[in-house]
């Protein structure tokens, strides 16, 4: 038998089921860091800046927080609480990641 491996996203969602943070979310913070740019972390990720835009906009209207500060001269950087929901959500992905692989290995053993 082939060795099976488990691979799962999460999402946090809200009542509607409307995506508040996930993984394409976290990798658009995390480009926004890496270049100071919502343009420039768009492109990387092959998406527009609007929607880039779109649903960093989404996540602070759901959490009521701003996650990015954008100023024409220093371009665009991430808040300290934008800072700490994808330290967060680091920490939410590795423990359910670990509780899925663990339940995957006693199901598939």
């Amino acid at each position: 038998m082939e060795k099976l491996f488990l691979r799962s996203s999460h999402w946090v969602v809200n009542k509607k089921n409307q995506i508040v943070m996930g993984e394409g979310r976290l990798a658009i913070l995390d480009r926004i860091e890496a270049t100071g740019s919502i343009n420039q972390a768009a492109k990387s990720l092959s998406m527009s800046y609007k929607t880039a835009w779109s649903k960093i906009k989404s996540t602070e209207t759901h959490l009521k927080i701003k996650l990015v500060h954008t100023d024409r001269n220093q371009g665009s950087r991430l808040t300290k609480k934008g800072k700490e929901i994808i330290e967060n959500y680091r920490k939410l992905k590795s423990a359910c990641t670990a509780a899925d692989d663990k339940i995957f290995t006693q199901i598939f053993k």
